[in-house]
């Protein structure tokens, strides 16, 4: 045997130790987080415009900014106004998430909210004698009757092929005017009051089944914020999130797998509508203490703003809500310190809500087209 076969073979010199090799950079990272870039930008464009606006007024775009931000945060009573308007802010955003994480597109959280609102507070006024028992049936009253209405929508898509935006803007309509029906001259649920005030309204809820605060913290904000983390556990650890989440990625798997989608879409849209009846039932036993047509306000179209801030995440449904309850809540006191017309804030916020929606669409556009040529070209392969 030679000797270089059996001389010990020297392992090669290791190299020395080299920089990482740049993946793509800054721009690499900026794709992986399209979806925060994508809010951001939205943000900067729509605060851009709005100073442009707000210089055009003759105001500083900066001090009008400042006194919006302390408007609504720092003075006295002023966050627990808008932990208070965040509260239904939150739910009606998500009542959109629930059923976009199943490919539906629930723009009904307006007339949703409205039937919750006026059920929650005529439940609680009548059983305001029992208390906190009154104000929570009021709540659960108002999560069913929200939910009926998520019931009808999601029934007619099911099992009648009725598109979810046009089923959901005519039941805006006619909820909400049954609802403001009820409470004028001669409604039903119409209170003595409002009889020689000329404002509709019904009966004030009984101080006993008032949902107030907890150490300055309203109490319909806690039940959000927990709300919002159900949401979040039950579509990423549950077998039902799985089956929403499959549902809304593709159908065909999700029928080839012996999911009922059918059940899914009913479901998702009952428990979205619920939410946003929640939202209602709170707002009426919680701020105004009674219901009349002025407590929707445009809380119901606000969600589509949120859950599309929110990218269809429950947990981000928080921060999203509480930057438009800022923008609302500081919207009067704008108007008071610096005479700009609290308008701008439905400026601000319909540009952010086009900025995140241009790619939402884009992406649900291609996808549909994607859909179209795979099923034109199985066809024609058939």
């Amino acid at each position: 045997m030679s000797e270089t076969s059996t001389a010990e073979k020297t392992p090669p010199p290791t190299p020395p130790d080299q920089p990482e090799r740049d993946r793509g950079g800054a721009l690499a990272y900026l794709i992986g987080h399209q979806s925060a870039v994508v809010i951001v930008v939205a943000l900067v464009i729509s605060l851009a415009i709005g100073a442009a606006l707000i210089r055009y007024q003759g105001v500083n775009p900066g001090f009008a900014y400042e006194t919006l931000l302390r408007e609504a945060l720092v003075v006295d009573g002023a966050l627990t106004r808008t932990l208070q308007k965040t509260a239904p802010l939150i739910l009606t955003g998500l009542a959109v998430v629930l059923p976009l994480r199943v490919g539906l597109f629930n723009i009904g959280g307006q007339g949703q909210f409205a039937t919750g609102a006026i059920m929650g507070a005529w439940v609680a006024y009548v059983a305001g004698g029992a208390g906190i028992v009154g104000a929570l049936l009021g709540m659960v009253v108002g999560i069913v009757a929200g939910g009926l209405v998520g019931v009808v929508v999601g029934v007619l898509k099911a099992w009648r092929g009725v598109h979810e935006v046009i089923s959901t803007i005519m039941l805006n309509y006619i909820v909400a005017g049954v609802a403001f029906w009820a409470v004028i001259e001669g409604g039903p649920l119409q209170a003595e009051a409002s009889k020689t005030s000329g404002i509709p309204q019904t009966e004030t809820i009984p101080e006993a089944a008032q949902v107030g605060s907890l150490a300055g913290v309203p109490i319909g904000f806690l039940i959000a914020l927990v709300l919002a983390v159900v949401c979040w556990w039950m579509l990423s650890r549950t077998t039902l999130g799985f089956k929403f989440n499959t549902v809304g990625a593709n159908k065909a798997a999700a029928d080839y797998a012996g999911i009922g989608i059918n059940r899914i879409v009913v479901l998702s849209m009952a428990l979205g509508a619920g939410l946003a009846g929640l939202g209602g039932a709170l707002e009426a036993e919680g701020t105004l203490y009674r219901f009349e047509p002025a407590i929707v306000g445009s809380l119901g179209f606000d969600g589509i703003t949120i859950a599309l801030l929110a990218r269809a995440n429950p947990l981000a449904t928080i921060p999203a809500a509480f930057l438009v309850g800022i923008l609302r809540t500081g919207a009067a006191g704008l108007q008071f310190n610096t005479g700009i017309a609290p308008e701008i804030v439905d400026v601000l916020l319909a540009i952010i809500l086009l900025m995140v929606s241009i790619p939402v669409l884009g992406k649900w556009l291609f996808r549909s087209r994607a859909d179209k040529v795979s099923v034109s070209t199985a066809s024609w392969g058939s």
